[in-house]
This record gives C-alpha cells, sequence and structure tokens, in this order.
C-alpha cells in the first residue's frame, strides 16, 4: 500500500504558497490603496506690522526748543521761561505723557523742595509767541491757554502732563516750561547751580482689536 504522507505535504506546501501570495498581494492592494486619497488645499496671505511710538522734541535753538538754553544770575523771585514742542511723531495714539525731572548737577536749587526752583508747564493751543533778549525769554499766547502741570518742584518722577494734544498721532503740543526761585530762598541760594534734564516719556494706548 503506497505511503499517502508525501502527497499530503505536497498539498499542505500548495496550500501556504498560496496562502503567502494571497497575503502578498492584499499588501500591494493596501500600500496601492493609501495613494488613492482625494484632497483640496486653499491658502490666503494676511500682512501684519506694528506701530511706532515715537514721541520728540522742535528744533533746538529756535523758540521750538529753547530747554538748552541756561539763566545766569538769577536772583529770588526771577522767573525762568523757556518754550518747547512736544510731538507725537509716531504713528500711534498715546494712554499717557509722563515728565520726569533730574539734576544731573545738584544744589539747593533742586533739592529744597520749598525753597528752591519750582515748575509750572502751560499749553498755548497755537505757537508761543516769544519776546525778550536771550537769554531773558518771555512768552505770551494768542490762543487758548491750559494747564499742563501745576506748580510743583523742579525735581520730580513721572509727573502726568494733563491737557495734552499728542495723546493722538501726528499732533504737536506748545509747552512754555516756567521756573521760578521763591522770594523765600534766603542767602545760603547765593552762587549755587544746579542743571536740570527733563525726560518725556510717552506710554501706548490701551490695546484694542485690529
Amino acid at each position: 500500500m503506497r505511503d499517502p504522507r508525501p502527497a499530503r505535504r505536497r498539498r499542505s506546501g500548495r496550500k501556504l504558497l498560496l496562502s503567502v501570495a494571497a497575503v502578498a498581494a492584499a499588501a500591494s492592494i493596501a500600500g496601492l490603496a493609501t495613494f488613492a486619497t482625494f484632497t483640496s488645499s486653499v491658502s490666503q496671505s494676511q500682512s501684519i506690522s506694528t506701530g511706532t511710538v515715537t514721541i520728540s522734541l522742535g528744533a533746538t535753538g529756535a523758540s521750538t526748543n529753547r530747554l538748552n538754553v541756561g539763566a545766569t544770575a538769577v536772583a529770588p523771585g526771577d522767573t525762568i521761561q523757556r518754550s518747547v514742542d512736544l510731538i507725537n511723531s509716531g504713528s500711534l495714539n498715546l494712554a499717557s505723557v509722563n515728565l520726569t525731572t533730574a539734576a544731573t548737577t545738584s544744589s539747593a536749587l533742586d533739592t529744597d523742595a520749598t525753597n528752591g526752583l519750582q515748575m509750572v508747564i502751560d499749553k498755548c493751543s497755537v505757537a508761543w509767541t516769544e519776546a525778550g533778549v536771550a537769554p531773558a525769554y518771555t512768552y505770551t499766547c494768542s490762543g487758548t491757554t491750559s494747564t499742563v502741570l501745576a506748580s510743583a518742584p523742579v525735581i520730580g518722577s513721572n509727573l502726568t502732563l494733563s491737557n495734552l494734544s499728542v495723546l493722538t498721532a501726528g499732533s504737536t503740543d506748545h509747552l512754555r516750561i516756567t521756573l521760578t526761585l521763591p522770594a523765600t530762598a534766603g542767602n545760603s541760594f547765593q552762587n549755587l547751580t544746579s542743571v536740570i534734564q527733563y525726560t518725556f516719556t510717552g506710554t501706548q494706548r490701551a490695546a484694542t482689536s485690529r
């Protein structure tokens, strides 16, 4: 009688080869299917640019900026007037403008808050009319005046300035800074020198939707 095992082994081998071939074919079809996906794309570009906060002063040496002009032989009761234009030359509106004054050369003129120099800042709706012989300038306003800073000691930090137009980009304020040595300044104030530095700081408007 013939042994049936070799025939069964041949049939099993053929079945295994067919199974492997079927698996390979299925994998090939699945691989092809991954590249048969519908797609659609669309794009749009958007330009974003930031604004600028820039405040500046008028031209030095003209009536638009006399802050660099000193004063000598000042006596108790004297006043020192200087004009200066404050300009918002940036593209952003401002929430506020503050003034900080510091003494780069110091004396009782700036350290004595009562008898030392006192400061007032006014604004004219038009350019100030300048008179007097340098450096003893005086100024009058042919328009409307308003108070920017009420009387305060000459040295101050982050002093809030009021009634300004420069909160709006592109605007200019015509300011007059008046320093007064009080009549109460006694003999100890003789032969003193102070150098005052003025720093204006503009802060951007509140954040908003753009």
